[in-house]
Formats: structure tokens, C-alpha cells, sequence
């Protein structure tokens, strides 16, 4: 079994890797998640002389592999956020284009439950603020709103959402990188 551990760039993240369903698939991978999954607040706060403090709590704790999960927001290219990160042994980072939501965008299953009535965006990763989107559908669809994005996170969770369903989307490129990352690791060992 590989240790993993995962630094996230805030509540929508941390919340999806300890969901019991990303939980069972890294159990189903034979990858064990290695607590506490560092929330880094921000993707300010994602620059290489603050996340040694972060790495080290996971290291210490017997960690093999550290993800980092976050956004690409305002950056100009993915190959920009990873310079910024810093690149590590041992350390696999993850960009969702524009903001992990565009995951939530992806997942056609769950949304067509929440929304009650089919739903597919074509290319999820291409919404400039997905949050936005998904608050806008909701309003028109169900004439109510979705609140914060912890809240949304919860629900997308609580109605089935996976980054399985969300990789299973053709157009949701960063999803898909995700579960062959861990696939991948997986396999490898």
C-alpha cells in the first residue's frame, strides 16, 4: 500500500478527498491517505517556502507521495501554477482549469439528480467562473440558490459525486490527469 497525502488549496478540495467515495477509491487503488489533509487556504499560500512546513507534517507522517490539488484561476497556463508550486521528489501536482468546481460541471449524474432534469455542459473546464454557472442553473432550474462553495461541495458530495464521474466526462482534461495520477501510482508499486 502507498501513503499519499495531499496539500489542497482550500475547502472545495479537502472536502472531495475526504469524501468516503475518493476514500474508497484510493482503498480500491491500494493507496492509503495519510491525515491531516493540509487545507493551504488559498492558492497564495501555495509557494514553495510555505508549503515546506506543510510537507514535512506529511512526510513525518509516513507519507510515500503528496498531491497537491488547486486551481488554475488567474494563471496564465498550467505549466505557470507549477513553476509557482515548485516541483519535488515524490510530490504530483494537480491544476483544475479555473477552479475545482469545473469538476462539479463535469459530473452530468449528479447534477442532472440535483437539478432534476438532464444536465451536460460540453466543456466544463472552458467556464471562466464554474461556481457562478452552477448558482445560475440552480436559480433558474429550482428557483433556489446553492450558497457557498463548501456548500455546493457538500451537496455535489452528498448526491454522488465522484472524481470518477467527473473524469468519465470527455472534455474535463484535469480529472482525468487526476485519476491517472493515482492510478498510476498505484500500479507502480
Amino acid at each position: 500500500m502507498v501513503n499519499i497525502g495531499f496539500i489542497c488549496e482550500g475547502d472545495t478540495e479537502v472536502k472531495i478527498v475526504k469524501s468516503s467515495a475518493f476514500q474508497q477509491l484510493l482503498i480500491d487503488c491500494r493507496l492509503q491517505c495519510i491525515f491531516p489533509i493540509e487545507d493551504a487556504d488559498g492558492n497564495g499560500n501555495l509557494l514553495p517556502h510555505k508549503l515546506m512546513e506543510r510537507r514535512s507534517v506529511l512526510e513525518k507522517a509516513g507519507t510515500n507521495a503528496i498531491f497537491v490539488l488547486t486551481d488554475l484561476d488567474q494563471n496564465i497556463s498550467i505549466e505557470d501554477t507549477r513553476l509557482r508550486i515548485g516541483e519535488y521528489k515524490n510530490q504530483h501536482i494537480v491544476v483544475a482549469v479555473r477552479q475545482a468546481e469545473a469538476w462539479f460541471l463535469a459530473d452530468s449524474a449528479t447534477l442532472s439528480r440535483l437539478l432534476d432534469s438532464h444536465f451536460h455542459v460540453e466543456y466544463p473546464e472552458q467556464e471562466t467562473k464554474p461556481f457562478e454557472k452552477i448558482r445560475d442553473l440552480f436559480l433558474q432550474r429550482t428557483g433556489r440558490g446553492v450558497g457557498t462553495k463548501p456548500i455546493l461541495a457538500r451537496r455535489m458530495l452528498k448526491y454522488g459525486f465522484t472524481i470518477e464521474n467527473a473524469a468519465k466526462h470527455p472534455n474535463c482534461p484535469s480529472a482525468q490527469y487526476f485519476l491517472t495520477k493515482l492510478q498510476t501510482l498505484a500500479s507502480a508499486n
